[in-house]
């Protein structure tokens, strides 16, 4: 990452902290540089007229100044191909798979012209093929209506095809979504089994948001995550 993208970089994650500030020491592990490479980096900002304080105590914390009106968020040409890369890297039948992809071009047409140049000629020299494809795809449908119940916390109303062809109706309320191998789940509290259960995606045949909601469960009762899988919240240095 050069000078510029990495003050760039450095103010977006300055502004993610907010108030709680963070440190000079997880900033220089963040951008791979040493904590004086920050210092610079951050006087460099200061001097340009954003407002970091520097926090007393051990660290040498930095904080924007509560009172800053910063302009929209902005991605540099780096961090587009980044996030097109992840995108590229989700298996057909991804939960979200159409919203990263509109999230992708959302990013990519917000760059100004000179970035725009930039990241497609840095894009083009990034091929990325899947690692492993899921062997079977939920209906898009399905998938929709997954989606929404997870993100407004709604019961879902589905039928469910087992290992062994039975098909049964019941109402869920989702917990989670996990991917391990090829495979994304939806782990839900089962209605009818009064027990937390894991359905796979593909074998849902019909899903329906209701307009009951529920107080989600909380994550861990579900248990370790896999091997393969970790959050998507997770931040590089977590």
């Amino acid at each position: 990452m050069n000078r510029t993208d990495r003050l760039y970089a450095l103010t977006e994650e300055l502004r993610r902290v907010g108030r709680a500030g963070t440190t000079s020491t997880r900033l220089a592990r963040l951008f791979e540089v040493s904590p004086r490479t920050v210092k610079r980096d951050v006087s460099a900002l200061q001097q340009a007229g954003l407002p970091v304080v520097a926090q007393a105590g051990l660290g040498g914390g930095y904080v924007l100044a509560s009172s800053v009106d910063l302009p929209l968020i902005s991605f540099t040409p780096a961090q587009v191909v980044a996030l097109a890369l992840a995108v590229r890297s989700l298996p057909p039948g991804s939960p979200f798979g159409t919203d990263a992809e509109a999230a992708r071009a959302k990013a990519l047409d917000a760059l100004p012209p000179a970035d725009r140049i930039r990241a497609d000629a840095l894009a083009a020299r990034v091929w990325s093929r899947p690692d492993e494809e899921a062997p079977d795809v939920a209906a898009p449908a399905v998938l929709r209506a997954v989606e929404d119940a997870v993100a407004r916390a709604r019961v879902l109303a589905i039928e469910y095809r087992s290992g062994s062809g039975d098909v049964t109706r019941r109402r869920v309320e989702p917990v989670l979504l996990a991917r391990t191998g090829a495979t994304w789940y939806l782990i839900a509290w089962c209605r009818t089994r009064l027990d937390l259960r894991w359905f796979r995606l593909s074998r849902v045949l019909r899903a329906d948001v209701t307009t009951e909601s529920y107080d989600p469960r909380p994550v861990a009762e579900v248990g370790p995550a896999p091997a393969d899988a970790r959050p998507v919240s997770a931040r590089p240095d977590d």
